[in-house]
């Protein structure tokens, strides 16, 4: 009888400490925790450092574009066109760096330049989503996918499909495969962007601003907020970020391409929700992004090295993002409980 009281209370502690785990720590942790056992396990090639630092470097572009896409869902948003402006600002810097580079010398100019109006052109498609979504009223579902249309359409037009050669070197040597300390510069660029976002997100009075307008926009409006303005602005940040991601990826491949995003807008959406950002706003922490975004990279990388098909690796990819909403409705639930 004592024995059986003493299995019970050591079964009802354990039960406790795994629910307040997943109370506060959601369920990447459980997620990230697995993968890298499982993976640890059944490969020998999975914990190398030249590996991890496989992984790190690739995960940085999805990093960038899961940060942006988590400003747009902490105001209840969804930016589908986040690919398009991956596209987009890799066709637009492309071409005028190619239009500007004599072929002599390293083109410091001409890729200063580029990148300059890859940017403004990623911009731009964030202030129109914001414009359409903040003083239109257009559903931000509706509004960047008509956005992911109009800017594809355009970015092929531009190209007429074909990749864009001929940048300087020096913008792939540099960014694209350039190292400094022996950690590769997309490292060192993301690292200050995380940051960035960071003091933006926590620290700011915008910031502050998107985690109440997601939250309830009738009462940030009746506040004094003025949530257009900062509707508009998070579009705008956002397609910053992602137009940063873009020219990371353009220097890695050498080439302007007008379909480098197709995979990035499920991908970041995934990234963001197994790190617990709300679909209904107002909702997530920029380290469980980061994190989610390192975790899908590394999914990707541990089935690879298991030789898995690429086609199968979609569909975990599309089973972990659903089982993550899953498993965040019951935290939430599980919240609201321990509350009562």
């Amino acid at each position: 009888m004592m024995m059986q009281k003493k299995t019970k209370l050591l079964i009802n502690i354990i039960k406790n400490t795994i629910a307040t785990l997943f109370i506060k720590g959601g369920v990447l942790p459980w997620f990230l925790g697995g993968a890298i056992l499982w993976f640890s396990l059944n490969s020998e090639h999975f914990l190398t450092a030249g590996n991890l630092m496989g992984v790190s470097t690739h995960s940085t572009y999805l990093i960038l574009v899961s940060m942006a896409q988590m400003v747009v869902m902490l105001t209840a948003g969804l930016d589908l066109s986040i690919g398009v402006m991956l596209a987009m600002t890799s066709v637009i810097s492309s071409m005028t760096m190619v239009a500007l580079w004599s072929g002599h010398g390293e083109g410091w100019d001409a890729i200063f330049i580029g990148c300059i109006a890859g940017l403004t052109a990623s911009a731009c498609i964030g202030f129109i989503n914001g414009v359409g979504v903040a003083v239109f009223r257009v559903p931000p579902f509706v509004m960047t996918l008509a956005m992911s249309s109009i800017a594809f359409g355009l970015a092929l037009t531009l190209t007429g499909g074909i990749p864009i050669y001929g940048m300087p070197e020096t913008f792939a040597n540099v960014f694209g495969y350039g190292k400094l300390m022996g950690i590769p510069i997309t490292i060192w660029i993301t690292v200050p962007c995380i940051g960035f976002m960071y003091i933006f997100i926590n620290w700011t009075t915008m910031g502050r601003y998107l985690y109440a307008i997601g939250g309830n926009m009738r009462a940030a409006d009746l506040s004094g907020i003025n949530t257009r303005f900062y509707l508009i602005g998070a579009y705008v940040i956002s397609s910053i970020i992602t137009g940063i991601a873009a020219l990371l990826i353009t220097a890695r491949l050498d080439t302007g391409e007008s379909n480098i995003g197709g995979t990035y807008p499920l991908l970041s959406i995934a990234a963001c929700a197994i790190g617990g950002v709300s679909f209904l706003g107002g909702v997530g922490r920029l380290s469980n992004v980061v994190l989610g975004a390192i975790f899908i990279i590394l999914i990707h990388n541990g089935m690879n090295l298991l030789r898995i098909n690429s086609y199968f690796q979609m569909i975990v990819i599309g089973v972990f993002l659903i089982v993550a909403i899953i498993a965040e409705n019951i935290r939430q639930q599980m919240i609201l409980t321990s509350h009562q």
